[in-house]
This record gives structure tokens, sequence and C-alpha cells, in this order.
């Protein structure tokens, strides 16, 4: 009669745990939650650790000292036959993780012990026309919905507790090559995306929606000559042409398939209240078929949240005859200069210069090789447009089938392609995953057939270098310099994280997530996750200990398109693993 009187405390205790728990689990994600991300150490909710996306965290327990106590507590594994590339940065609240797979899947899982709480699978069609593996980048959190979008080009919110669809939305018709990759961004109560699908032909776009119940606010598109809306009880209002009027930069009515598309998302600046996104390439490939600048491919759009009116822009290659795109992102970050604080954003592009622009404007401040062999131009000039070499332009084709060939660097996948930068405001550096590669390159006709790939090029990518790729570096973004550089064998291909506690964390296709010394560049640990590591890590406080996660599973870009590099790969194991790691209390140094 003694032993339940003697559970009950026991009872009650458990059940009110389970009642705290569940209360925290309905927290929903606010616009102030999502502005304050970066000074919140228990939460993740900005793809970017923060609007900006610099990718910093201010967490300093874990540190170089004792980094090499990290260790794993649990692996969740994404199953099935669905492997392939595994790129998204997780997303944490609550003590739930939230993270997209390969094949537009989401997860939610107990960040604690790694178990599963639900799973949500895309129906795809089979005619999807992904171009560069069947790959998510991750979701957006608000209110109570986890929001993606998916390679058939639609965006979808689930409740966050259940998995359960609450709506989902078409964006565009992927039979005319349309797809969605990137994860989209919620700000001040506007969901904001955009497409992919430049190498189909298509009209690149940024559009707004209702995050509640997916109805339109207004769409932007990239390429000038198209006619922007907003929407007003459901009714399209006519909000001015991109760029004024159609053929100013480009021929004939090549804009109405030019693609510039904005497959990569965007990032927010609060201090200037703008969207800043990257575009990609002009449709085809070919430039002789397009002389002009063809506007706004390759480049950097700032945008106002409320409209989707551009404006200002700057473009890294004009008339890109080389798929160099201008989709990198565009990271906002303040330094002074003669006592003076400059409000600055920068951005690797793929073409291999790195650029200073001033985020007010859009004005050049300063740009600079950050390879070791660019070819295709000798530099900037006082605008920061390229000084062209003419000489690395493919030829045009004329009776011939093909025009003649060319060797350049970088390659087309670029000397810094999707995977992200990081900034650490302590350092003043920015941690730039690279690559040194090159390319024979030419040119071909092409007509313009709906839903089918849309380039007039072909090309081999090869290795500058015997024994690396991939590059590491630490650039100051104040004088240009490289402070110091990690090379690597294989190509680098994932994001990069950078910590108060003086560390860059970044992974290998070999499989390694590895940690950094972020001043000197020493390797100060790392550890095998069984497959190629392109995830984005992310690092967040709970219990009052510090966590370290990590999407590890080989794919995307390099093994499809890579040429003779991909013989260097060719051997790597695909997978689809979500990594977790952490520095026991008990381990924590002693100050």
């Amino acid at each position: 009669m003694t032993q339940p009187a003697r559970r009950q405390p026991f009872v009650l205790s458990m059940l009110l745990s389970a009642m705290l728990l569940s209360g925290q689990a309905l927290a929903a994600v606010s616009d102030q939650d999502i502005l304050q991300d970066p000074k919140n150490p228990e939460q993740v909710v900005t793809n970017g650790l923060g609007v900006q996306g610099q990718r910093y965290s201010p967490l300093d327990t874990l540190n170089v000292d004792n980094v090499k106590d990290l260790r794993p507590v649990w692996a969740f594994s994404f199953g099935g036959e669905k492997q392939r590339g595994q790129q998204a940065q997780p997303m944490i609240k609550d003590g739930v993780m939230y993270m997209t797979g390969s094949y537009s899947r989401v997860f939610a899982v107990d960040a604690r012990t790694g178990r599963k709480l639900w799973q949500y699978d895309a129906r795809l069609p089979d005619d999807i026309r992904p171009c560069c593996d069947v790959i998510n980048r991750g979701v957006a959190l608000y209110g109570d919905l986890v929001i993606f979008g998916t390679l058939d080009a639609k965006l979808v919110a689930l409740n966050k507790d259940t998995g359960k669809v609450v709506w989902s939305k078409k964006v565009a018709d992927h039979k005319e090559g349309y797809s969605i990759s990137a994860a989209p961004l919620v700000i001040n109560g506007k969901l904001i995306t955009g497409v992919a699908g430049g190498e189909f032909g298509v009209v690149g776009k940024i559009e707004a929606y209702d995050p509640k119940n997916g109805s339109l606010l207004w769409s932007r598109p990239t390429v000038e000559g198209h006619m922007g809306y907003v929407y007003k009880d459901g009714k399209a209002v006519e909000n001015g042409i991109s760029g004024g009027e159609a053929g100013k930069t480009w021929p004939g009515d090549l804009w109405k398939t030019g693609g510039a598309a904005p497959w990569l998302g965007g990032y927010y600046d609060p201090e200037t209240n703008l969207l800043l996104f990257g575009t990609g390439n002009p449709a085809p490939w070919n430039s002789h078929l397009r002389p002009g600048d063809n506007l706004y491919s390759s480049s950097r759009l700032a945008l106002n949240p409320d409209d989707g009116t551009i404006k200002w822009h700057f473009q890294s290659t004009p008339h890109d005859g080389w798929d160099y795109d201008g989709v990198n992102e565009l990271v906002s970050f303040n330094y002074n200069e003669g006592g003076k604080e400059i409000k600055a954003a920068a951005t690797a592009d793929r073409n291999g210069f790195f650029y200073v622009l001033d985020r007010t404007n859009g004005k050049f401040i300063r740009g600079f090789p950050f390879v070791d062999k660019i070819t295709w131009a000798s530099g900037l000039d006082k605008n920061g447009r390229p000084i062209y070499n003419e000489a690395s332009r493919p030829g045009a084709p004329g009776s011939e089938a093909k025009g003649s060939s060319v060797f350049v660097a970088p390659a087309f996948l670029g000397a810094k392609n999707w995977m992200p930068m990081a900034y650490n405001r302590d350092t003043g550096l920015f941690y730039v995953p690279s690559n040194e590669w090159g390319m024979d390159i030419w040119n071909e006709g092409i007509a313009y057939k709906k839903g089918a790939a849309f380039l007039g090029a072909g090309f081999t990518i090869k290795p500058l270098n015997e024994d690396y790729i991939g590059v590491l570096r630490a650039i100051d973004p104040k004088t240009g310099k490289e402070v110091w550089r990690h090379k690597n064998f294989a190509p680098l291909w994932g994001g990069v994280l950078t910590t108060k506690g003086n560390l860059v964390f970044t992974g290998t296709p070999e499989g390694f997530l590895q940690a950094f010394n972020a001043k000197t560049g020493e390797k100060v640990w790392e550890f095998q996750t069984g497959s190629g590591v392109l995830g984005s890590p992310i690092t967040w406080e709970m219990d009052g200990e510090q966590y370290v996660s990590v999407l590890s599973g080989w794919g995307g870009a390099v093994p499809l398109w890579g040429g003779e590099v991909a013989k260097r790969v060719k051997d790597f194991n695909q997978g689809g693993m979500l990594w977790t790691f952490k520095l026991p209390k008990d381990l924590v140094a002693k100050h």
C-alpha cells in the first residue's frame, strides 16, 4: 500500500515535465525570433545563423583549447535508397531539429537523442528537371510551420509538430525546367523564395508569399523586360518592368528565355531593409547568340522586401560566356575605415573575384582574385567591371558544328560555388571554401525548346594541380590578403561555420568534418562521418552544453559535371546521415 504513495511525486513530476516539454514544442517562431537569431544561442531558426548570412556563432564554450574533446553523441540516418547529395543546414527550435534531405524530404528529430519525430516525403513527378542533383538546402521556420521548396517547384508548409501538410503552392511549372532547391527566407511576415532552372531557358524570379496560407504577395522577374507585380485581394497589379523596358541589354527575343535564376536564395539586411539575392547564368551559355550585358543575369540584386522593387544591382560578369553566374551569397558586414563605419557586403564569385560592395547603394568598393589562376579576365576596372581577355571567350560556331575551344580558369563550377562562406566578427576574416580548376569550353548552335536543356556549349573540367583542388581560405576583405589556406585533394563542396571560440568548421568529400584555428589555420579536430560532407554545420547550446551538427552525404554537381575531376571522387560513397556532437560539461576547460 505504501509503494504507490512513494511513486506519486515521481509520476506527478514526470507528468509536469511532459507538459512543460509539450509547451516548449508548441512555441511559435516569430519575426523577432528570426531577426534576433544570432543573439539566441539555444536556437538556429535562420539559414545562415542570422538573416545577414554571416554563419557566425557567439558561443565560445567550445574553443581551440578544448575542441579535441568534441565527440559524437548521436547520428540519425535518412534511410531508404534515396541517398545522393545532402546539402541542407539544419534548424533547431526548442530541442527539435528540422532539416531537408535529398528528393525533397523533411525530417524532424529530437535534438537530445536523435529520435525521429516525423518525416515528410514529397510526391515528385517522374519528369523533374533538376540541373545538379536531387539536393535540397533547407527549411524556413515560421509560426508553427516548417516551409520548404521542392524539386517540382512547389512551396510546402508543414505543421512543425506533426509534419502534416498545412498548405502547398505551385510556384512555377517544372515541365518548363523550373525547380526549387534553396531554403526559403521569412522576413517581416513574408516568405521569400527564388527559383532554379537557368539551364532550361526559364525566366528567373524572386517572389514573396504569405507564410500562413501561401497566397502570392509580389513577384519580381530577374530578367530585364519582364513586368513585376504586387497582389492585392488576389489580383495582380503592375509594379514596373524589370530594367524599365525590354531589349536594352538583350538582342531580339532572347530576354523571353533569359535564365538569370536566383537559385541559391538570399539574405536580408535589417540595417538597410534590403533583400540581397544573386542571379544565375544567362541562357543560353553560347554568348555569341546574345551580345550585350544581359541584365540581370550574373548579378547581385537588392530588393525592397515590401514589394520586390529592385533598388540597386551589381553585375559581376556582364555578357557571361562561361556559366559563372552571380548567384553566390552576398554577406552583410560592417567595418571601420578612416574612423568611418562602412556598411558593406561581400561575395566570392564563381568567376574568381572577391567583391566588397557598399550595401546601401551597390557601389563597388574593392575587388581582388581569391584563387590562384584566373584567365578569362586580367582584372577589374574602377567600377568592378571585368577587363576581359577576349582570347579566353569560346568561339562562335559558324558553319562548323562547334566553335573553337579554349582552356579557361576557373571552371564553370566556379572558384566558389553554392557552398556558403562565413564571416568572423572577431578576426574580421571571411572563410571561403574554394576550388582550383579549369575547363575546356566550346560553343555550339542551339534553339530554345520548352523544358529542354538550353546551353549551346560543351565543356570538360580539369584540375589545375596534382595534389589538391579544394582550398579553404581565410581572406581579409579590407586588404584582399589571404591570411591562411588549407588544401584538400578533392573539391570542397560544403558550407562553413565560424565561432567566437576561434574555430572554423567545414567538411570534405572524403567524409571529414574538420575544425581549424580561425586565426592561424591550424587543423585542430576532425571526425570521419562515413560519406562526403556537403552540408552547412551549425552550433547551438542546450542544457548548458555546446553542440555541433552537420549533414553527411556525397553527391551534388561535382560527380555529375566534373569531367576529369570526377575521377578523383568516383569511389566516394553516397550517404544520408545527420551527425551531432557535443562538448560534455565535465570536459569543459576550467578557467
